[in-house]
Order: C-alpha cells, then structure tokens, then sequence
C-alpha cells in the first residue's frame, strides 16, 4: 500500500521590503512521504521569494515536484499557460537544469544541504552557460532552523529586507541569509 502525503496549511504574511511587496497567503503543502520538513520549509521560503506583487498576470503555484519528474516544486505561469518561471528547492542535476531552461524564461533554484559546495563544484561548470538560471544557497544550520517551525498548521512572519529574510511564528524566530551561487547573465 503507497503511504499518503501529509497536509501543512501555512499562513504566511510577508513583508518583502526589497520588491515592495506585502501580501497574506494562505497555503496547503502536502508532505511527500520521501520528502522531510525542512525541504517542505524550503519550498515555503521559495515560494515567498518568488512570489509576484500581483496574479493579474499568472500566479505562483505549486507544481507535483517530488510527485512528477517533469514538473518543479513551484512555477509561474501566464495566463495564456506560457511557462514563465521554474521553481525548484534541492540539487537538481545539469540535465534537468537544462531542460528547466528551455522551458521557462526564468529558473531558479535554492540548495540547503550541508553536501551543496560538493554539488555546486560538479555542477558549476556545466550550467553556467545558462544565462537564465539562478541558483541560491541556504546554509545548511539556517534551513534546519526554519524546519524546527514547521507544524501541521502554521502562521508565519515573513520579513525580506537588503537580501536576507526574518521568519517568525511568534515563539520562534530565524534568520536566513540566501547566498547567490549563480545570477542570471540576461
């Protein structure tokens, strides 16, 4: 029998000072069973780092990621169906890297494995031909400190100002400092 994924609702308000963006969500994550918290909270930050001011031209979605090889954890499209933005959290290979950049005009990434400096190394060479690719290193004691928040139903502060972001769920508090492994060349 397959084992079911586990349902997370989050509340998030975020108040991303760099993009002038502030915004309440409401979310449901499902919880793969291959699949750990810290990567669920992961696809969280992604998602408040990606998010658009506004859905008046496609919204930020979750996508199948773990369930669908073909699909990220996160995409944005228009309202025509075009792919405008792949999302994805982890250590996807430069072959998926490729195609993901083919699809999409934008791709971007965020590692947060203590192993992501031996993967970027192997890596680095082969993707940096792909001038649309943006990839981001959450440290590895910083993602654990978010995973400590996740709950099955959460409310969370989100605070992006100068590159770095604040979370709070009002017992507790971490700092996440994304770091830019690769900007886009375009």
């Amino acid at each position: 029998m397959a084992l079911k994924a586990t349902i997370y609702k989050a509340a998030l308000q975020i108040a991303d000072m760099d993009r002038n963006l502030y915004a309440d969500h409401a979310l449901t994550l499902a919880l793969q069973p291959s699949e750990t918290e810290e990567r669920l909270m992961m696809r969280l930050l992604a998602f408040v780092l990606q998010v658009p001011a506004d859905d008046h031209g496609g919204a930020l979605v979750q996508a199948r990621g773990l369930a669908d090889a073909e699909e990220p954890d996160l995409w944005h499209k228009d309202l025509t169906g075009q792919l405008l933005h792949w999302v994805e959290v982890g250590q996807p290979d430069d072959r998926r890297l490729a195609k993901a950049c083919g699809r999409a005009g934008r791709v971007t990434v965020y590692s947060y494995a203590a192993s992501t400096a031996v993967w970027w190394a192997a890596l680095q060479g082969k993707v940096s031909r792909l001038s649309n690719l943006a990839l981001w290193q959450v440290p590895a004691d910083q993602s654990a400190a978010l995973a400590a928040m996740a709950h099955r139903s959460m409310q969370l502060q989100f605070t992006v100002q100068d590159g770095g972001v604040w979370v709070g769920n009002g017992s507790q508090s971490a700092e996440i400092q994304p770091m830019a492994l690769q900007v886009p060349t375009r």
